[in-house]
């Protein structure tokens, strides 16, 4: 935020994003996300994300419990079912999850690769 600028940020919003936390379904959000958040208090989402930025901020804290509350209510009803799965799976990757196979050879260690010519004439059977 540019020095001199007044924030906007006042004990009321402050109110308004706890009370988001704690009743983002009563907003229509399935979890509490920062786009319900800066809707439920009628700042734009760069704003909110600003305002995260201030450290040790009661606002800050309060994006950071959005974020740990959504992680919890995605794995949550995720894993029972009640959300869509990839997309479950989509938002989770927010939070650092993957759903990544990676390959190894022998005993853990790095994959061969082996080139050799195959044969382009006759039948595939034959090559």
């Amino acid at each position: 935020m540019p020095a001199g600028r007044p924030t906007k940020l006042t004990p009321e919003i402050i109110e308004a994003a706890k009370d988001y936390l704690d009743n983002y379904e009563a907003a229509g959000d399935a979890f509490p996300n920062v786009a319900g958040l800066s809707i439920a208090i009628n700042i734009t989402r760069t704003t909110v994300y600003d305002w995260a930025k201030e450290k040790d901020s009661e606002f800050s804290y309060i994006v950071a419990d959005v974020m740990a509350k959504q992680e919890q209510v995605l794995w949550k009803n995720g894993m029972s079912g009640e959300f869509n799965a990839s997309l479950t799976k989509l938002a989770l990757t927010k939070h650092n999850y993957s759903d990544r196979q990676e390959l190894t050879g022998n005993d853990g260690g790095p994959l061969e690769f082996v080139q050799s010519l195959m044969p382009t004439t006759g039948p595939p059977s034959e090559r």
